[in-house]
């Protein structure tokens, strides 16, 4: 898995945070686990992105680091 990348990104305007663990473009299925947290499985099944709804509830944004994450204001 060399090269693969991990993205954070963090909407502040909707409290989205989604985290992608596969940088590989596929089609993806949502699979809701709970009411606020959605999955991305892809090919073989495997978990390729993490959905978390009203994020701020959740997580301690601002505690992210050192994880790189970027604010979307859109």
């Amino acid at each position: 898995m060399g090269g693969v990348k991990m993205y954070v990104i963090y909407n502040d305007k909707i409290d989205l945070l989604y985290i992608r663990l596969d940088d590989e473009k596929q089609n993806v299925v949502n699979k809701r686990i709970t009411e606020d947290i959605v999955l991305d499985i892809g090919e073989d099944d495997r978990i390729v992105g993490i959905e978390i709804i009203n994020a701020s509830r959740h997580v301690t944004i601002d505690k992210l680091s050192p994880i790189k994450y970027e604010i979307v204001n859109q």
